[in-house]
């Protein structure tokens, strides 16, 4: 079976094998589904023909894997960036997978421009800005389709109520036309996905729909002198009873239920009351995307996948989401969940793991540091078995030798035999001794179908190549002295504004470490642009180091890289840092430095800056920052666009790094281990330099902005 969606941009093109087993009462929140590929191609070049064309020039997401959900689990999925998360999400959520029924529900939410999620103040309303829904009835709205419902009893209530006789006759046979259209491109769907007997079924069943469609059709057009008054009872009766269900599933006590979940959920992501009653075009892009969410969360589904929530969050709002997806658990029939976060915290809420590697899926029954240690001990395991064996086998070879020696030369068909015996060991019945369960071998059940042998080979999986980020030593500072220092800072926009910083005092010195955390409009980016001198303090000191090289890598980098690389479609990662070294260094230096980074070779040269993934274009930013060898480092939400095993390489590059560190980051376990310096063992690794007494040991710092009416503080723990 074979599924298409395609756009001006991409194509994806997903197959899969067709089950033998006729499933009458499928479970809608299950998907067993054999054989899957999935190739994205780009768009139609001249000169290509047919599919194969399409699947050769593809870039392949997976190749015969097998994609299981089972009903109320909670799934997180894994894998590198580029590996094709997202689209094995939009392929389910669209459901492009030939196997997926339409009949199943699937809410997601896909991963976007965080934008301005987490600015200090709302955006200011302009012209034109707050028509429209508000945000309680946009949400209300997208969990129940009542605009849809709506519609239909408006169409039935103007028939119905209007003077006209035929009225409702009318009104009833556009509804019922367009219900009939909606039902045809089902039907048409169904009947591309499927092949064979019931592809055979599927088109039988489409003819049948486009007959009824095309009868319908003339009826739908019939002139008001053809129509009979037995016809005209009929379906006017009709067009009342159907007015009366839909006004059912308006009821109010239904939308008073509905609505209040709705308040519920919003209030739990942030959401105040005033805000709850603000247009949804007024908001910021952050605030948009919160709605998006709490419409998701809202909404009766059998699947639900998040791609990134975390993104769009403060602290508080984490830790509430987190609590209410372990929450759906208890309910009667939970969804199905598929989450993906770069968050370990967050995604310790799962049951089960989904790994996408080598255009495959695993499955892992448990969490992201049990599997992690679970790998670790199967491959030792493997490890210690083949170095056996191989010790083994390269005793067996020499006794062969010497059988086969001493059997030619005295003529003794004993020693022979015993040598051929032993080869015929080596040759059919050499490797693993014990199935994955850890029982005896057996052939007929751990080793199925045709192979060469009897025995499966010690199979040791290899670990892909580790990231690493390798980040410059700072240069000396020749003499001593506070990299950064606030005093008694405070901050406003403007005389008529309250104050956003009061009463803020900060030193930051080599080889400290502070972690700036809170809410979203407590004041972290304004303190942060205050240490970078993009905003001047209105009251109090800010001093600096004289020698100081700091570098910034700003909450909105990777978006303002995209518009760079839009604006010049020929700029790739090794011309953009050429052209702002202006010759301090060599294109040898920039390609080491890119490569140290995760850009290496021809990704650094050929491709442009357009085309880079967006934990790319972070990877980006930092080579932009490192490469001017900074005594400093500020970022502000540095793992947005990471996955989990970038944001550990991360977490340990910075964790060693010799410059002082300042850090925005809702990622808790990111914090604990750049910060407090927590090893993933939970024991705190020790700050002092074993260099000599006299070095000044490591500070560890983290600061809780605390906002209160009027004004923002912040706290050191």
């Amino acid at each position: 079976m074979t599924s298409m969606e395609a756009d001006s941009a991409t194509t994806i093109l997903c197959t899969s094998k067709q089950t033998r087993f006729n499933i009458g009462t499928p479970n809608y929140r299950e998907l067993d589904i054999e054989g899957l590929n999935i190739i994205v191609t780009s768009g139609p070049k001249p000169g290509t023909k047919g599919k194969g064309k399409a699947k050769s020039e593809g870039t392949e997401i997976l190749n015969n894997a097998k994609l299981r959900l089972k009903a109320g689990q909670r799934y997180a999925l894994i894998g590198r960036n580029g590996t094709g998360k997202s689209t094995l999400l939009k392929s389910i959520a669209e459901k492009l997978i030939p196997g997926i029924p339409e009949e199943t529900r699937v809410v997601i939410l896909q991963q976007t421009d965080v934008g301005d999620a987490n600015n200090d103040e709302a955006p200011a309303s302009k012209s034109g800005q707050g028509e429209g829904p508000v945000v309680l009835e946009e949400v209300i709205e997208r969990a129940t389709s009542k605009q849809e419902v709506q519609k239909e009893i408006d169409i039935l209530s103007k028939g119905v109520d209007g003077g006209d006789p035929l009225g409702a006759l009318r009104a009833f046979r556009k509804v019922h036309h367009e219900r009939l259209q909606k039902e045809l491109f089902l039907k048409d769907k169904d009947a591309r996905l499927r092949s064979g007997a019931r592809g055979m079924q599927a088109r039988k069943a489409l003819i049948a729909m486009e007959k009824k469609v095309a009868e319908y059709q003339s009826q739908y057009g019939q002139k008001d002198e053809e129509i009979t008054p037995d016809t005209l009872a009929k379906e006017t009766s009709e067009a009342a009873d159907m007015l009366a269900d839909l006004q059912l599933q308006v009821e109010p006590s239904k939308l008073a239920e509905v609505e209040s979940r709705a308040k519920k959920i919003l209030t739990g992501l942030g959401f105040s009351e005033s805000r709850m009653a603000q247009p949804v075009s007024s908001l910021s892009g952050g605030w948009k995307m919160r709605t998006a969410l709490a419409a998701a969360l809202l909404q009766d589904t059998d699947i639900l996948i998040l791609d990134e929530p975390t993104n769009l969050l403060d602290l508080l709002g984490i830790i509430w989401l987190q609590r209410h997806l372990t929450a759906l658990a208890s309910c009667s029939d939970p969804p199905t969940l598929l989450l993906v976060s770069h968050d370990r915290d967050f995604i310790s809420l799962c049951t089960d793991l989904l790994i996408i590697k080598d255009k495959d899926l695993t499955y892992f029954h448990g969490d992201l540091p049990t599997y992690e240690s679970s790998r670790a001990e199967k491959k030792a395991y493997l490890t210690k078995m083949k170095e056996a064996q191989d010790k083994q086998k390269e005793h067996i070879e020499k006794t062969i030798q010497r059988n086969m020696r001493e059997g030619k030369a005295k003529d003794g068909q004993n020693k022979i035999r015993q040598a051929k015996s032993r080869q015929k060991k080596l040759d059919d019945r050499w490797g693993l001794e014990v199935s994955a369960k850890g029982t005896r071998f057996k052939l007929n059940r751990d080793l199925p179908g045709y192979h060469l042998t009897s025995r499966a080979e010690i199979d040791i999986e290899q670990d892909e190549r580790p990231i690493l980020f390798s980040f410059p030593e700072p240069p000396d500072l020749r003499f001593p002295g506070a990299l950064l220092s606030l005093e008694n800072v405070a901050f406003r926009y403007d005389r008529k504004s309250p104050q956003v910083l009061q009463d803020i005092s900060l030193s930051v010195g080599m080889g400290d470490r502070i972690g700036i955390v809170g809410l979203n409009g407590s004041g972290k980016s304004t303190l942060v642009k205050l240490l970078v001198e993009e905003s001047r303090p209105t009251a109090g000191t800010l001093t600096k180091h004289p020698r100081l090289k700091l570098g910034y890598y700003a909450q909105h980098a990777v978006e303002t890289l995209q518009r760079r690389g839009r604006a010049d479609p020929e700029m790739t990662a090794l011309s953009l840092l050429m052209k702002e070294v202006e010759g301090e260094l060599d294109e040898g230096d920039i390609r080491a430095l890119l490569g140290s980074l995760g850009l290496p070779g021809r990704l650094a040269s050929d491709v442009p800056v357009r085309r880079l993934s967006g934990g790319q274009l972070v990877r980006l930013e930092l080579a932009r920052i490192l490469w001017r060898r900074p005594h400093c480092l500020v970022l502000d939400e540095v793992t947005t666009h990471l996955d989990y095993e970038t944001v550990a390489a991360l977490r340990e590059a910075l964790r060693d790094w010799e410059g002082a560190v300042v850090l925005v980051s809702h990622d808790r376990w990111f914090v604990r281990g750049v910060v407090e310096g927590i090893t993933d063992e939970g024991e705190e690794e020790s700050d002092a330099d074993e260099g000599g007494a006299g070095e000044a040991s490591m500070r560890r710092r983290v600061m809780r902005m605390k906002g209160v009416p009027g004004r923002r503080r912040c706290g050191g723990e």
